[in-house]
């Protein structure tokens, strides 16, 4: 019988596209004087505050917390969504954007092997092939071939660090929803814990200033277009897909991101990135096949 994609690979590949406009968002307040850090904590603020106020109103019972399951929130917000940006933030200032953005791609490799030391999934050939082509073409779509960019040492350990940390959030998604929350509920926790973590590190003094301004469209946008629906979704889809298919079949982010560069800021399609693209759509394929 012929394979149909299910609902949980369209909720995954929808989340990938959000994330990837995710540029029209950092670059305005880029432009507005904040920093990548002060960028990632109006995030999760914005995220939190968005969700608390939906949750308050339609679904109250999700706001309800086991302390027992605190450790899952903790692995979400700090190991992964603050552990991932400062990792990725800090391999952007040792190497070049492609660079870093190709070592933070390593995410669905990560994800296979921890998703099969902790939930028994096995590795295929199908996850491995589509993981393949993903990869190289992740690694096309970013321009790293033919750079003659050099890379430190202490960047690829953050840039492989924001793809451990990026890969993190489906295992310790995987574990709060087999506790038994919600989407929301996991997306929600996320956020706060983040934003709680963002803050004490980083400060709001910057973000307040621009929450005031022509800047606050942008969080809005933000916090949510590319973070609270599409970590719903991706959030979503976890409840039917396997950890490994859903980090794979969310990798049409960064062809989204190229598409985008193309589309608003006037930037050249080339034929390594046009390649790319179709590698990646190639993988996405063979990975919404995958069990």
């Amino acid at each position: 019988m012929k394979h149909i994609p299910t609902p949980g690979a369209f909720c995954v590949a929808a989340a990938g596209i959000l994330w990837g406009i995710i540029g029209l968002f950092v670059r305005a307040l880029g432009d507005a004087q904040l920093t990548s850090m002060d960028i990632v904590a109006a995030r999760a603020i914005v995220a939190a505050g968005l969700l608390f106020v939906l949750l308050a109103i339609f679904d109250r019972k999700s706001l309800h917390l086991r302390l027992r399951d605190v450790w899952c929130f903790l692995g979400t917000g700090i190991a992964s969504i603050v552990f991932f940006n400062y990792c990725y933030f800090s391999a952007v200032q040792m190497m070049s954007l492609a660079s870093a953005a190709v070592l933070m791609y390593t995410a669905p490799a990560f994800v296979m092997v921890l998703a099969r030391a902790c939930f028994g999934e096995a590795f295929t050939r199908r996850k491995l092939l589509s993981l393949v082509l993903t990869f190289f073409g992740c690694v096309l779509v970013t321009g790293v071939v033919g750079s003659d960019t050099p890379l430190s040492f202490a960047g690829i350990l953050f840039g492989l660090g924001s793809g451990l940390g990026y890969g993190l959030y489906t295992i310790f998604g995987k574990f709060a929803m087999a506790r038994g929350y919600s989407a929301p509920a996991i997306t929600f926790y996320t956020f706060l814990v983040a934003a709680i973590a963002a803050s004490v590190l980083n400060g709001t003094s910057r973000i307040i200033v621009a929450a005031q301004s022509s800047a606050f469209p942008y969080m809005l946008g933000l916090g949510a277009l590319s973070t609270v629906l599409p970590f719903l979704l991706y959030t979503l889809g976890l409840r039917t897909l396997s950890g490994s298919r859903a980090s794979i079949l969310a990798s049409i982010e960064p062809v989204t991101a190229a598409i985008l560069g193309i589309a608003a800021y006037g930037e050249t399609m080339q034929p390594m990135t046009l390649a790319g693209i179709v590698l990646v759509l190639v993988g996405i394929g063979v990975g919404s096949k995958a069990s």
